[in-house]
């Protein structure tokens, strides 16, 4: 491909976004995210793809400016008001997040699906990316794990009305805050946890940021049920590829079950945001947010796995 020096972010990478320089030396940061249901509530539906594309753009440390939507809708088979609902719910989002849907682009589709364009700006200093983690740093998750298991129990009529609460409302929550508190802090690397779930994604930040990591198993939070649901073989697909993608390079604990490993590894949707910091300003960080927000680990000198989970 050609080379073009304004950009910053693009394919030769695993970042959550394009970073592109502009000519006043900000950098515009552009992301593109949709999906079918994973919910049965068309507005709770919105509100989810929404936060799921907009937390692309803070996970590069981004301010969103305005966002577009993707949609796919079978015009003759659903009505009408289902479609109202999931673009309300992205709108509200939306202007949670403080801005406005310009437009976007629609077609009849056999099975519905929506998301978002979403364009936002950092100060070039300010830009998070995920291949800059350093030995020493501690590992933040600010969401709990576990939202790929319920939405697979949910459409099999398995998951419980508590979890599936619990779980649409955390895959709802905006990244914004965790984005706020971390701005001002000695942020070394961050990505978002989504589909190829927190493995996955650690084990690209520590490719590209050539070091290796260490989880702690007990510090994880999954969401309540999760690992029942897990025990009696509720696991999406993308979970078990998850974890077969990632097998070579991670160093399990002989004390971990298969199920754990799976739980581990499950593909997330709007998940939470993963950081790496120095220890200092991870407790600062730690203090502000509150919970969910947890320590999992920390990264170290680049070893014979690239994830070691214990």
């Amino acid at each position: 491909m050609p080379i073009d020096d304004s950009v910053v972010v693009g394919f030769d990478g695993a970042d959550d976004a394009a970073a592109v320089r502009l000519d006043d030396g900000k950098i515009l940061v552009q992301s593109v995210d949709f999906f079918t249901p994973i919910v049965d509530d068309p507005y709770q539906f919105g509100q989810i793809a929404a936060a799921n594309a907009l937390s692309d753009i803070y996970a590069m440390g981004g301010k969103p400016l305005f966002a577009l939507n993707i949609v796919g809708f079978p015009i003759n088979d659903l009505p009408k008001s289902v479609l109202t609902e999931i673009l309300q719910g992205g709108a509200d989002k939306a202007a949670e997040a403080g801005i406005p849907i310009v437009g976007g682009h629609s077609i009849d589709d056999k099975e519905p699906k929506y998301g978002m364009v979403v364009t936002g700006e950092v100060e070039e200093k300010n830009l998070w990316k995920n291949s800059t983690a350093q030995s020493g740093d501690v590992l933040i998750l600010t969401k709990p794990l576990g939202t790929g298991i319920i939405a697979t129990a949910t459409k099999k009529g398995t998951a419980s009305e508590e979890s599936i609460k619990v779980a649409s409302e955390s895959m709802a929550r905006l990244n914004k805050k965790a984005a706020d508190i971390l701005d001002g802090l000695n942020v070394h690397a961050v990505t978002d946890v989504t589909g190829f779930g927190l493995l996955g994604h650690l084990k690209e930040m520590c490719e590209a940021s050539r070091v290796s990591a260490n989880l702690d198993f007990g510090k994880l939070h999954f969401f309540s049920g999760v690992r029942n649901l897990a025990e009696s073989g509720i696991v999406p697909g993308g979970t078990k590829r998850n974890l077969d993608y990632v097998n070579a390079v991670v160093s399990f604990s002989e004390a971990l079950s298969e199920v754990d490993k799976l739980m581990i590894a499950d593909a997330q949707t709007s998940g939470g945001l993963l950081i790496a910091l120095p220890a200092d300003d991870g407790e600062k960080f730690l203090k502000s947010f509150g919970e969910p927000a947890k320590i999992i680990g920390d990264i170290i000198e680049p070893n014979e796995f690239i994830i070691s989970v214990n």
